[in-house]
């Protein structure tokens, strides 16, 4: 998939997930009903255009309130939407990351692909997940400890929303300080890595790509037209090399590589379909033994 398509994919998802605009005329949050569900991407239900609800925000909501109620619902929306996407939500539907994309296009001497501490750094997302999600919001009644503390889209938020009424800047206090400075330190790092915050921190990020492996739209590499130039492990800003494992944890399936591909031995692949052609293959092959030799 070349940038142009991905980025109008992008901004058509951002779009539609931030579709109520009279919030930045009069100052408040939407109150549009259709946000009673969540949507697929972290998108801070405080947005002032926002028609849906952030998934981890809802979830750390039904976990953190004193009647304790197990969040079915939520988390039946985010098993859905993992079972049948996995992380094409991170890389083509959520506006935060959209944002990253378009900050990483600042240009500057030098971008950072990986250094040594990349890959446990990568960890973080799993503990934040754990942790700041689901364990704390338990212990801790009515404090979504995620969204506090650390949620940079919810301090960007927060300041579209004081754009729109400039008295709400008088109730900004330290937390927003600190706030303000994680959302400074995701946005100066964006200028330099390849989405920093989904990388190292998104917690939704790090619940979908339990579901890389197993959901129905995958990556898929044909290893009889591949011919291991790796053209595709070099493009990867996610550092991935899909030609070894097209459905690591770790890809966010911008389609990157496939446009990058001379061969064009990548695509975007549905698994039911994609499973039913491999055991036709498969029974050809049984047939011919030249075919199965091929195989």
């Amino acid at each position: 998939m070349d940038s142009k398509r991905k980025l109008i994919i992008q901004s058509c998802a951002a779009l539609l997930m931030n579709a109520d605009f009279r919030g930045f005329f009069t100052g408040r949050v939407s109150g549009s009903p259709t946000k009673a569900v969540c949507v697929p991407g972290l998108n801070c239900y405080s947005c002032p255009s926002a028609v849906g609800a952030c998934p981890i925000g809802s979830l750390q909501s039904s976990l953190s309130s004193y009647k304790f109620r197990f969040p079915y619902y939520v988390l039946g929306l985010m098993i859905f939407f993992g079972v049948l996407l996995g992380r094409v939500v991170c890389g083509l539907l959520c506006p935060f990351g959209l944002l990253q994309d378009l900050i990483y296009k600042i240009p500057f001497f030098k971008k950072i692909k990986t250094f040594r501490a990349d890959k446990y750094l990568r960890k973080i997302k799993y503990f934040v997940l754990i942790f700041c999600v689901i364990v704390l919001p338990v212990c801790v009644k009515l404090t979504p400890f995620f969204c506090k503390y650390i949620c940079p889209s919810g301090t960007l938020s927060g300041i579209l929303l004081a754009f729109s009424d400039t008295k709400l800047f008088s109730l900004f206090g330290s937390m927003f300080m600190w706030k303000a400075c994680v959302l400074g330190i995701v946005v100066l790092a964006s200028v330099l890595i390849f989405r920093p915050f989904c990388k190292y921190i998104c917690p939704l990020g790090a619940f979908y790509s339990l579901f890389n492996k197993v959901a129905l739209v995958q990556m898929k590499t044909d290893e009889n037209r591949c011919t291991n130039c790796k053209a595709c492990a070099k493009a990867c800003d996610m550092c991935v090399d899909p030609s070894v494992a097209p459905n690591h944890a770790e890809c966010i399936r911008c389609g990157k590589c496939i446009s990058v591909c001379p061969e064009g031995a990548i695509k975007y692949a549905f698994l039911p379909a994609d499973a039913k052609k491999d055991k036709t293959r498969a029974n050809t092959a049984g047939t011919n033994p030249a075919e199965r030799q091929k195989q």
